[in-house]
Parts: C-alpha cells; structure tokens; sequence
C-alpha cells in the first residue's frame, strides 16, 4: 500500500505565524509549499482535537471536534467576519518560539464571539448543512462545552450537579438544550469555521502532491462529549468517573509507568454493537486525512488497566484487547484503509502477531537505536520494509540531544560512527540521511531534527503536565529554500521522491 518515500513531522501549533499559534491559514500552505519543494510526500500532524487539561493534543473534549485554537484570525478577516484591525487588537507579545496557551484563552474567545454575530445568512445555511452531515456528533459536543464552560464553570462532566442532565434524562436535555442554544449554536460556528479551513488546507495539500498523516489516540479523555453521550462503552462508575484508567507500566519513559487517566473501554460493550464507534471515529478521520496512525497500537492487542484511586501506573493489570476482530470489522464497513501502528514500547509475541495479520507497518525510532546491540530494531540495517521509520518523535529527545545529552560516552561514539557525522554536517542531516538510505518503506524527521535542535525544542516530555509541553514553534526563516533543497536532494539521492 505504501511506496518507498518520506516525509515530516510537525504540529500544526508548531508552524509560524503572527498570532501567537500555527493555525490552518497562510504560513500553514506556505509549509506545504515548503515540501513539495523538498520533494517530500508526507506531512504529518498531531490530533486536531479541541485540547482540553494541560494543552495536549491527546486530552480533548471530543474524539471529532477540532481544536478552535487552530482556526486563522486573518482568514476571518477574508469571510467578511472580523476587521484587520480587530485582529491585532487580539494579538499580545507573542513569542515566535513557543505557544502561549493561556494568552491564547484570554484573546481568542471575545474575537470568535464577534465573528460570531456576523455571520450572515448565507453562512448560516452553509452551517445549518454542515450541522446535518455531522449530526452523529456535533449537536452532542456542542450541548455538552455550553453545559461545561457556561453553565457548569468548567466542572468536569463527572462533576456536574444536575444528575438528570449528565444521566441524559430526555426531559433534562431539552430543558438546558432551550437554555443554552446561543452557547450552542455558537459553537457549532466554531466547528464550521474550524473545518472549513482544514478542508481548504487539505485542498491545498493535494494540489502539491502532499498527502497527510494523521493521529488517532487510542483513548478519549475521561471528560470528553463521548464519555458523556455513550458511558456505555466506558468503565465508569454511576457518576461518570473513570473506574479503571488507561496507561503503562514502568517502561523507557518513566520509571513509575505513565498514568494517562483516561477511562479503558469496555470492549465487550463494543463488541455488541459491531464496533459502530469505532467504525464512525475511523470514517471521521479518513474524511480528514490520506493516512492514519494508530496510537498505541499495542492496547488493541493487550491494554494496561489500573485502578483510578492508584497514583502511578505501576500497580495495574494487562487485559486482552479486541484484537483483529475489531480491524476486520472497520475494512468490512469501510475497505482497506491506510493505517498505520504506533508499536513502540515493550512487545510482546502476541502485539507482534496482531501486527503481522494487520498488515499494517509499524514504526522504529532512529535514537533509541544508539546501544551497541547489532540486533537492536531501531537500527536502520534491522529496519523491516514495511514500517515507518522516525530520526526521533513528538514524544522523545530530539537527535541532538539525545546523543550530546542523553547517551554515555559509550553510545555516544557508536551513534558518531553509525551516523558518520563529521564537523562538514549538522548532526541532523546525518541521522536523516541514515534514516532515508533505510529499507523503510516511509521515513520521517520531525521538524526538529530537520533543523538539529536541541533540547529547548522538544515537543513533549511524557508522564509530565505542562511546563514547555506542546508549546514549541518554529521561526519562519528557518524554512527556507536552502533547507529545502538540501532535504530534496537527501529524498532524490535515496529515491524516495
């Protein structure tokens, strides 16, 4: 399914603009741009979704709506619904290096609101079309942020007052349903707008041969609209609260495990209805993207389980997952899509069974390759044709810091001489170059390591909350033609473009 080629690895948040946040408008296609003149074929992103605790684009309020935030001021301007003058009345001292999410939330919100009250009627036509395609979801999410932020200051959904409405007594729904309809319909702009230009990127994406890769969490946020709309699917408890939560044992990350919080499915609930959820959430993200990958691929096979009271991870239990029964019944629903498995961390013969009869690539990560261990699978030589390959990812060090801050002397003179790097070439290219020269079938750099940075450029470090987490940008004098000549001629010399 998957033709020897490669791509790059970049949030959209992390893109540069004017505003304080990469968001889907102009400096979004000029990156595209930036690609196709690299000779790239992929561009890779973090979930869309509406972010809620801590920034991460793995806790959202939604498993299908996308994150406001995202939205371009400037693009407004062109429908007629904000003045440019207005815009920057909004911006603030932002930083080009990293996003300031919490200035974000205090200048956004009174701007889409004015946006808001000028849609015309036109527009509200346009939306009220927008709103029957996605009927499954929209009208549930868009109740469920008015009930959360404007009746229920921010409380979350297990928190909620009123048991009638977070029970979804028919009575009570149409009591806060009248309530709130402004709140509401106010909302479902946002997604409107949202979506609208996310399918105007993806248009643009095409028309310069990208193709986009997007992210699936394995897990939803135990405060999240589909929590609330289908508690069923969920181990929770009468109050809607995690009774088991989701994570890892002790693992390369962290030494306590990673206590994710989210609440585990209840598979065999699941299993009854023909896995409908998952067949809409799979349909709902191949409507946005070429290829999806699949988090934590691992948890389908076999998930870690743990008690919501415990404080870390490391008292939990594994339990078998749907296995494939739930991929054969997405490709008898859809056909055969492009996904692809996120199978880092601890294997076991039974995780690589399911990756096998799936088909699907998994994925190797060029740093954690840097042991003097000829068998290591991270090592570009062990690379199997059929995978997706990384210099690093979202979640981990970046190539400079990993060999000049990470690795002991030791791992640090076998990455040198693996690499061939020299004082003639930035430590990055050498790890693209290494990477590309693979038998992968993908290859891929994260933005960072295009650039060889170090550790103030990390994206994510996990089993921590906040701090320089998801916040990191890039400048726009650093995708330049030079930069994209260079990645152009790695991509042709090792024919992947």
């Amino acid at each position: 399914m998957f033709k020897r080629s490669s791509g790059v690895l970049a949030h959209v948040t992390s893109l540069p603009s004017p505003h304080g946040v990469g968001t889907m408008g102009r400096t979004a296609c000029e990156f595209i741009d930036f690609l196709a003149d690299a000779h790239q074929t992929y561009w890779q992103v973090l979930p869309l979704g509406h972010t809620g605790f801590g920034d991460s684009p793995y806790q959202c309020f939604s498993a299908a709506a996308g994150n406001p935030y995202l939205i371009d001021m400037d693009l407004l301007v062109e429908y007629g619904l904000l003045t440019a003058d207005e815009v920057r009345s909004g911006d603030f001292n932002a930083s080009p290096d990293v996003a300031d999410f919490e200035q974000l939330a205090d200048t956004r919100w009174p701007l889409f609101r004015k946006a808001y009250s000028r849609v015309t009627p036109e527009m509200k036509a346009a939306i009220a079309d927008f709103t029957e395609e996605n009927r499954e979801w929209l009208p549930d999410y868009a109740l469920f942020m008015a009930l959360k932020e404007e009746k229920y200051h921010h409380a979350p959904v297990y928190m909620w007052p009123e048991k009638d409405v977070r029970d979804r007594r028919p009575e009570a729904l149409a009591r806060v349903t009248e309530e709130l309809r402004g709140e509401i319909d106010f909302r479902i702009f946002l997604q409107y707008i949202f979506f609208k230009q996310w399918n105007a990127l993806r248009a643009h994406a095409k028309e310069k041969g990208i193709q986009i890769i997007g992210d699936i969490p394995i897990y939803v946020s135990a405060d999240s609209s589909d929590v609330w709309t289908h508690p069923e699917l969920f181990k929770l408890k009468s109050d809607l609260s995690p009774k088991l939560v989701a994570g890892v044992p002790p693992d390369y990350y962290s030494a306590i495990g990673q206590l994710w919080g989210n609440p585990v499915y209840n598979w065999a609930a699941h299993k009854k209805t023909g896995y409908a959820w998952w067949i809409w959430r799979m349909k709902s993200n191949m409507a946005l993207f070429d290829v999806v990958r699949l988090d934590h691929f691992r948890g389908f096979a076999a998930y870690w389980e743990v008690d919501a009271a415990e404080d870390t991870a490391v008292n939990g239990k594994w339990r078998k997952g749907p296995g494939m029964e739930l991929f054969r019944a997405i490709e008898k629903a859809l056909g055969p899509i492009p996904l692809i498995a996120e199978d880092l961390g601890v294997q076991t013969d039974e995780v690589r069974e399911l990756l096998r009869a799936s088909g699907f690539p998994g994925m190797r990560v060029l740093i954690f390759g840097f042991t003097p261990d000829y068998d290591n699978e991270h090592l570009p030589h062990n690379y199997l044709p059929n995978s997706i390959v990384y210099t690093s990812t979202h979640d981990s060090q970046t190539v400079c810091e990993q060999i000049m801050d990470i690795c002991s002397e030791p791992e640090k003179q076998f990455a040198y001489r693996y690499l061939r790097t020299s004082h003639a070439e930035a430590m990055g290219w050498s790890a693209i170059k290494c990477v590309w020269a693979s038998p992968a079938h993908i290859a891929m750099t994260t933005l960072q390591d295009l650039l060889s940075l170090g550790a103030d450029a990390r994206m994510n470090t996990p089993a921590t909350i906040g701090g320089k987490n998801w916040r990191w940008r890039v400048r726009a004098e650093a995708l330049n033609p030079t930069v994209a000549a260079l990645l152009g001629d790695i991509t042709k010399t090792y024919m992947r473009g």
